[in-house]
């Protein structure tokens, strides 16, 4: 039996037969797995923001204790009992001056060992990097024992500048890997059209490389910042004046004899002890947020 087949009019397009897609099946167990991961995550946030919740009402709250609970009367009392500038303003000053300076100094220091490692390939760079990596696994713990008989023979024990160098020199290794990680994304090719243009290393270093990497130097200054201001056992052992401690360690004065504790001026105190940490997030999410103008530079 023949079979004829139609052939399609000249000129006329043929078009291909539409294949019917597949109702799409959702994998089995993955909507309670979902489900999980979030009530998991839901705890855990439930777990951060309880602490933070009793915070905040047990510092408006003139009979605050370790429950977390609504004020029955809201008062500012707990803020005026703590602003003074014994118990407050001296010591967040000294908090200031400790962070900032540890932060400027390993910033410093960072950046002028970064640039050798990142820009030029030598033998010990791995081993050197190895090396700093190493210091970051030392406790500050089983080092302050050796530390504090050196600043006894130095004459630096109760000096807030010999305590900024320690907590500088503390804070270097894991400055030094960030710095070099940011260090590494600015092109060479930038350096090498100055280096043609008479430029020694110090200048490219200046005027080209830390132009474009200060997103990261932010980053950096801000993480030492943030972990020398909650630093409590180094200024502990190394400031024995009561003037001369920071904040972090001037809180003991809220915590009485036989375990009575002011807990709405203890709250009080760490709103306002907080609030500079935050400013500086929010300034580093900032700066963060502009990227590298790398690729203009580039093409140019």
């Amino acid at each position: 039996m023949n079979r004829t087949r139609t052939r399609p009019a000249p000129g006329r397009a043929v078009r291909p037969a539409r294949r019917r897609r597949a109702p799409s099946v959702a994998a089995p167990g993955r909507g309670p797995a979902r489900l999980l991961s979030n009530a998991v995550l839901v705890l855990i946030g439930l777990c951060f923001l309880l602490p933070l919740g009793w915070i905040v009402l047990a510092s408006v709250d003139a009979d605050a204790t370790l429950s977390v609970g609504i004020p029955s009367e809201v008062t500012l009392g707990n803020f005026t009992a703590v602003m003074t500038p014994e118990l407050t303003w001296r010591p967040l000053m000294n908090a200031f001056l400790l962070s900032a300076g540890t932060g400027l100094i390993t910033v410093v220091g960072s950046v002028l060992a970064a640039y050798p490692l990142s820009r030029y390939r030598m033998r010990f760079n791995k081993a050197f990097m190895y090396a700093v990596l190493f210091g970051t696994c030392l406790p500050i713990t089983a080092m302050m024992v050796p530390v504090y008989s050196l600043f006894v023979r130095l004459n630096l024990l109760d000096s807030l500048p010999g305590t900024t160098f320690f907590m500088a020199a503390t804070s270097l290794p894991m400055a030094i890997w960030m710095t070099k990680n940011f260090m590494d994304s600015v092109p060479i090719s930038l350096e090498e059209a100055a280096w043609t243009d008479g430029a020694s290393a110090m200048t490219t270093l200046r005027r080209v490389v830390l132009p474009l990497m200060r997103p990261g130097i932010a980053v950096v200054f801000i993480f030492v910042f943030i972990q020398a201001w909650g630093n409590f056992f180094v200024p502990f052992v190394l400031l024995l004046s009561p003037e001369k401690q920071p904040a972090a360690v001037s809180i003991f004065a809220f915590f009485g004899q036989y375990g009575s504790v002011a807990y709405g001026q203890l709250a009080a105190y760490s709103v306002l002890y907080a609030l500079p940490a935050i400013g500086l997030y929010v300034l580093v999410s900032r700066l963060s947020g502009s990227s590298f103008a790398l690729a203009g530079a580039v093409k140019g």
